[in-house]
Formats: C-alpha cells, structure tokens, sequence
C-alpha cells in the first residue's frame, strides 16, 4: 500500500505490552498508521507505540474502551478507521481486502475480518442482548464461507466508515466496558446500515491477553459487565437483571470464599456489585471517577 492510506488504526492500551508490539508490526507492515490511546497503563505501552512510530494520546486515567476509541477517532482524518485491539495482529492482505469489500458493499458501515482464535476457532458474536429472539438462537453459529451480512460483529477488529461513525456519536460515552459494540452495531443497524463479515480477510487474535489477570481486574471487569448489560437493557426497554441473579452471584462469592477460591470469589462479588450499582442509579463513569458524557 502507499502511504497515503485511506485507514488508519485505532489501538486502545492498557498495561498491553506484553502484545502490542505485533500488533503495531503487522499494521505497519500493511502500510497503515495508528493512533495509540493508552488508558494510564502502569507498563510501557506508550513507550513501546512510540518506539514503533504510532502517534500515542495518553490519557490521565483509564477512560474505557468506547471513550478511549471516541478519543483515537476523532484525532484521525481519514475515510476509514480500524478498531483494533492490542492483542490482534492483522494479518497479510486484510487491509486490502476490507477496502474491497467496503467498495463491493457500499451500504455496509462497518466490516470485520475473519478473527481466528490461537487455538484455529474462527470466533463470531452469533447473539447478543440486544439481538432479536430469533436471531438468538441456541447451539453453534455455522462460520460463513464467504461474505456475509451479520446483526452483530466483534469490537476486537473493526473497519468503520469514519463519517458514519461521526454522524452516529460513536460508542456510547455512558459504557466504560463491556457492550459497546453490541450497542454501536444495534444503533448502526437501526439506522439502515448493513454490518458485513468479510471472508477474504483474516486477523490474529490472543483472547485476553491484552492485559494481565488478577482478582482485582476480575472485579472490575465483572462490575462493568453487569452494569453493562443493565444499562443496554435499559435503553433499549428490555427486561433489566432481577433480584435473583443479584442474590445467585452473592451466594456463589460466598461460597468460593470459604473455598479459598480468591478469583471466583472476586468475579462473582463483581457481577453483584454491578448490578446493585446500576439498581441504585450509579454510573460507570462515577464509578471511574470519570465526567459524565456530554
């Protein structure tokens, strides 16, 4: 590709040393420049975009995944951008391959290469909350064998049409982590917009590796996903989370408490507290000590 690319990539970072440095490789070895956002990481993910000739934003506190993403996008210029956890690395003539399929579909405001999985799995998103009934159904989602137009696409690698995703607001500021993209792709498919599985393109992808595990992540991370989901469900009139998963999720802490089991403990305490927090009004944002969304 030239230099004068149509894309530039957006990588969110936090404490993602560790698999950065591949995943800046590869989108340089297909020609196509980042923006680096690190959310506050406490190792050298910043230094690290630096050294391999990414613009790097810093923020002063970890702001999310969706903020963090909002950030990137507006600090580019080009036709497109393309959402890119650190833990993915593109791999050879995917970049090119989008851009074709984006001209084959013109009414598809976001396509995602095919993401394979460490183990061979070729990972798809075939239901979600926000999903229709019958599109959720249960068992195992068949891999398209070419193209395919699909209700939702992963937000670990994303080609997004920069206008459009302008135009709709991006990711909603109100969600630190957890449901953003369901949510973009539900508002983009509401909209008339088509999300599109682009066969022909392949990305790499180590599943949480993007930063290390601990109980206290745990913790957090389950928090946010259970506020999460209550707010989507919220804003979209679907049933909220009762009371008797609240309960399910304190007795399982319990339970592992007496165990010993320190991570199970904290990851079941998180779901609980997410919930209850959304339940008594408070906002992820609050919870981050974050501003409010505009």
């Amino acid at each position: 590709m030239s230099t004068a690319s149509p894309i530039t990539a957006i990588v969110v970072t936090y404490d993602s040393a560790e698999v950065l440095p591949a995943c800046l490789a590869a989108l340089a070895a297909e020609g196509v420049p980042a923006i680096v956002v690190d959310n506050a990481s406490g190792d050298n993910s910043a230094e690290i975009a630096r050294t391999q000739g990414a613009t790097v934003l810093v923020n002063r506190r970890n702001e999310g995944y969706g903020r963090a993403n909002n950030r990137g996008v507006a600090a580019s210029a080009t036709p497109f951008v393309l959402i890119v956890n650190p833990d993915v690395a593109i791999r050879p003539g995917a970049v090119i391959a989008l851009l074709e399929a984006a001209e084959r579909y013109p009414d598809a405001a976001v396509l995602a290469p095919r993401i394979v999985e460490p183990s061979g799995r070729v990972f798809l998103q075939p239901r979600s909350l926000l999903s229709p009934d019958h599109l959720n159904r249960a068992g195992a989602m068949a891999i398209p064998e070419g193209d395919a137009c699909l209700p939702f696409l992963s937000g670990a690698c994303l080609l997004i049409r920069r206008e459009v995703f302008a135009a709709l607001g991006g990711f909603d500021p109100a969600i630190f982590l957890f449901y953003e993209d369901d949510d973009l792709c539900r508002r983009l498919r509401d909209t008339g917009h088509a999300l599109v599985h682009v066969h022909g393109a392949e990305a790499g992808h180590g599943r949480g590796r993007s930063t290390a595990p601990s109980a206290a992540r745990r913790f957090k991370a389950r928090w946010h996903l259970a506020w999460s989901e209550a707010y989507v469900a919220a804003k979209y009139g679907l049933p909220r989370p009762g009371l008797t998963r609240i309960l399910e999720n304190l007795a399982k802490a319990a339970g592992y408490a007496m165990l010993f089991r320190r991570e199970k403990m904290f990851a079941h305490a998180g779901s609980a507290a997410g919930a209850l927090a959304w339940r008594r009004g408070l906002s992820a944002t609050q919870r981050e000590g974050l501003e409010a969304p505009a």
